[in-house]
C-alpha cells in the first residue's frame, strides 16, 4: 500500500523518511544515530538556557552594590515568577513543572511519549524564572527537555515502546552530561535516577548521547567546569569518622529537605485555580529571602564557588556581600545556616508561585553549605583532626544529592567528574553511601519518585513490579459486557447468559451504576426451568461482587485483588459507582506474561 501511496505521490514526507531507513538503514545502527542526534540538541538546548540566564542575571545585577542591600530583589523574582506563568499559562497552556517526575510518569504510564513543546518550553520557562532571581535548578527543566526531544525523535520515526524509552533516556543522559560536562554522571544518572535497565540494547546509545554532548558542550563553552576546585589538603585515614557523620547529616539534612518541599507544596496545591494567590504568597515570601539573603538568588552556583574555593576567613566573608549583613564577619556561620535552612523554602516558593525549575541545583547549593558548616563547627570545637572546610563542601554536595534523589552512585560520580576531585572519590563514596543509607530508613523513594510511588506508577529495576507499572488498565478492561436491569425477568437473563462471554451479569440502573452481578453459575438450579422464567428478578438473583475495581488503581493493586479473591473477572468502577467494565484473570496474566517476556529479552 505504501509503495502505491508512493508512486502516487500522496505519501507524507514522514513515511517516506521512514520506509528509506527501514529499507538501507538497520535499527541498531538507526538507534545510534539518533542518539547521537540527541545527545546534540541536549547540548544546544543546555547551553542556549544556561546562556540566556547569564545574560538576564548579568543584565539585572550588573549594577549592585556589594556592600550593602540592594533593594531590587524584592522586585525582580516576582516579576520572574509573573513572567513565566503567563507564558506557562498563555503560550504553553499545560504543566511543565516537576520536570524529572513527569519524565519518570511517561516511562511507567505514557509509553515513554512527552509532549512536542516538552522540546522547548521548560528552557524558555526557567530561563525567565531563574534568571529573575528564582531560587531552582536549570537541570530539570533541561533534562525534560533532552528527553522530550528523543522521545520525539522516537515518535517521527515509529519507535516502539522498548526504543523510545531508550531515547529518553538517552536525552536525559545527554543533558546532564552536556550541563555538567560529566559523562560518566549522565550514564549513572539514567540508571539510578530514570531507573532504566542498562542492558547491552540500550548502554551503548546512553553512551554516544554522554560523550555527544559532551563534546559539543566543550566546543560550546570551552574547558572551564562548572565548579572549580583545587585540592590543597589530601584526605587521611583520620578523617574516616568525620566522613562518616558528614553523611548522617547530609542525610538528615535530605530528609529535611524532601519533607518541607512535600509540605510546602501541598499548600500551594489548596491555590492550584487560583493562580494570583499563589504568585501573592511565592512571590512576597521568595522576594523576603533573597533581599535577606542573597545567595539565595538564582541557581547559588557563584557561591558554591565561593565556598570551594576560599582558603581564608577573608575569602568565606565575601558570602555576606549585597546583604544587609555585608562587613559583619561574625555573622558569617548563623548565617550560613539560614542560608542552609530557608533554601528549601525559597525552592518551594519559586515553584509554588508559578515559577519553572528543578531541585537539582538546590540539593547542590544545600550540600555544599552543609558541608562547609559541618566543618567549620568541628574545627571550632578542635574535635580531634583538623577538616578542610573546602574538601567537606565539596563532599556535601555528594551527601545531599544521594540522599534527595537516592542516588549514590550519582553523586559520586558527579562531584569527581565537575571538580576533578578524584583524589577525594574514597571519601566521597563514604559520604554519599552514609547519606543514603539514612534517608531509606525515613524516606523510601526520591523526591522525585515520591508522588508516583504514592499512585503505584512507579518504575523499578524489579521486572515483575516493572512490568505491571507499564501495563495500562485500560488496555485490559473489556468493556462489551451484557448488563442486566434490576427488574429483568429469568428468562430475559437466559437470553443474555446464551450471548455473553462471562460467566458473571452485572445488574446496573438507569445511570450505569453497579448494583451486583448474577453469577451463571449459582442460578443454573433455576435457568434451565421455563416455568420460573416469570418468577424470577435480577434483584433477587444478583449478589455482591467479591470485589471491585476502581477505574484509577494501579495495576499493582489490580493483581493483589485478582490473588486475594481468586476471582475469574472483576467488575471495575469511577469513584461514583458507575460500570466501566470487566477485566478478565486469564486476559491479565497473559498480558503480564508478555510483558515480563519482552522486558526481559536484551
Amino acid at each position: 500500500m505504501d509503495k502505491v501511496l508512493e508512486e502516487t505521490g500522496q505519501l507524507s514526507w514522514q513515511s517516506r523518511l521512514h520506509n528509506w531507513r527501514i529499507e538501507h538503514v538497520s535499527d541498531k545502527m538507526f538507534l545510534l544515530i539518533l542518539a547521537f542526534v540527541v545527545g546534540l540538541l541536549s547540548a544546544v538546548a543546555a547551553f542556549t538556557l544556561h546562556s540566556i540566564i547569564n545574560l538576564i542575571v548579568a543584565l539585572l545585577t550588573s549594577q549592585f552594590s556589594k556592600s550593602s542591600a540592594n533593594w531590587l530583589y524584592l522586585v525582580y523574582p516576582v516579576i520572574g515568577i509573573y513572567l513565566t506563568s503567563l507564558f506557562v499559562r498563555y503560550i504553553v497552556r499545560d504543566e511543565i513543572s516537576h520536570g524529572i517526575t513527569r519524565i519518570l510518569y511517561a516511562i511507567s504510564s505514557n509509553r515513554s511519549r512527552l509532549k512536542s513543546h516538552n522540546c522547548w518550553s521548560s528552557v524558555i520557562a526557567s530561563a525567565i524564572t531563574i534568571g529573575f532571581g528564582g531560587s531552582v535548578g536549570a537541570e530539570a527543566p533541561i533534562v525534560l527537555t533532552g528527553s522530550a526531544i528523543g522521545s520525539n525523535l522516537g515518535k517521527l520515526f515509529h519507535m516502539d515502546r522498548k526504543t523510545l524509552m531508550t531515547l529518553v533516556g538517552c536525552g536525559a543522559a545527554g543533558a546532564i552530561a552536556g550541563i555538567f560536562k560529566a559523562p560518566i554522571a549522565g550514564l549513572v544518572f539514567t540508571l539510578e535516577v530514570l531507573l532504566i535497565d542498562m542492558t547491552m540494547s540500550s548502554l551503548l546509545p546512553i553512551l554516544v548521547s554522554c560523550v555527544t554532548a559532551t563534546c559539543f558542550t566543550y566546543i560550546f563553552s570551552g574547558d572551564a567546569a562548572l565548579f572549580t576546585f583545587h585540592l590543597d589538603n589530601l584526605w587521611t585515614v583520620e578523617r574516616i569518622p568525620a566522613c562518616l557523620l558528614l553523611g548522617i547529616s547530609c542525610g538528615l539534612v535530605s530528609l529535611y529537605f524532601i519533607r518541607t518541599m512535600g509540605f510546602a507544596e501541598g499548600i500551594f496545591a489548596r491555590y492550584k485555580d487560583r493562580p494570583y494567590v499563589r504568585l501573592a504568597i511565592g512571590g512576597t515570601m521568595l522576594s523576603l529571602l533573597i533581599f535577606l539573603l542573597p545567595p539565595l538568588f538564582g541557581e547559588g552556583y557563584s557561591s558554591i564557588n565561593l565556598l570551594l574555593n576560599g582558603r581564608t576567613e577573608a575569602d568565606w566573608n565575601h558570602i555576606l556581600d549585597n546583604s544587609l549583613f555585608a562587613g559583619q564577619t561574625a555573622m558569617l556561620i548563623p548565617y550560613i545556616a539560614l542560608v542552609l535552612l530557608l533554601k528549601v523554602f525559597a525552592t518551594s516558593a519559586t515553584n509554588g508561585g508559578g515559577g519553572c525549575g528543578g531541585t537539582f541545583a538546590p540539593s547542590l547549593f544545600i550540600g555544599c553549605f552543609n558541608g562547609f558548616l559541618f566543618s567549620r563547627l568541628w574545627n571550632m570545637e578542635q574535635v580531634g583532626v583538623y577538616l578542610p572546610e573546602k574538601n567537606f563542601a565539596l563532599m556535601g554536595m555528594a551527601g545531599v544529592m544521594s540522599g534527595v534523589m537516592h542516588a549514590p552512585l550519582t553523586g559520586i560520580f558527579l562531584i569527581a567528574e565537575l571538580t576533578g576531585g578524584y583524589s577525594l572519590l574514597l571519601p566521597l563514596m563514604i559520604v554519599s553511601v552514609s547519606s543514603y543509607l539514612t534517608i531509606i530508613i525515613f524516606e523510601p523513594h526520591s523526591i522525585y519518585g515520591a508522588r508516583l510511588a504514592k499512585e503505584g506508577r512507579l518504575l523499578t529495576h524489579h521486572t515483575d513490579h516493572a512490568a505491571l507499572t507499564l501495563m495500562n488498565l485500560d488496555s485490559v478492561i473489556e468493556r462489551d459486557f451484557m448488563a442486566v436491569s434490576p427488574d429483568m425477568e429469568l428468562g430475559q437473563i437466559v437470553n443474555k447468559v446464551s450471548r455473553s462471554r462471562s460467566r458473571v451479569l452485572p445488574v446496573t440502573d438507569g445511570a450505569g451504576t453497579l448494583l451486583g452481578e448474577v453469577d451463571i453459575v449459582h442460578i443454573r438450579k433455576v435457568m434451565f426451568r421455563i416455568e420460573l422464567y416469570h418468577h424470577f428478578t435480577a434483584t433477587q438473583l444478583m449478589e455482591a461482587p467479591v470485589a471491585t475495581l476502581l477505574d484509577s488503581a494501579p495495576m499493582t493493586s489490580v493483581m493483589k485483588t485478582f490473588d486475594r479473591t481468586g476471582a475469574e473477572w472483576l467488575p471495575v468502577v469511577d469513584t461514583d459507582n458507575h460500570l466501566k467494565g470487566y477485566i478478565s484473570r486469564q486476559r491479565l496474566y497473559t498480558l503480564y506474561r508478555k510483558m515480563v517476556h519482552d522486558m526481559s529479552e536484551d
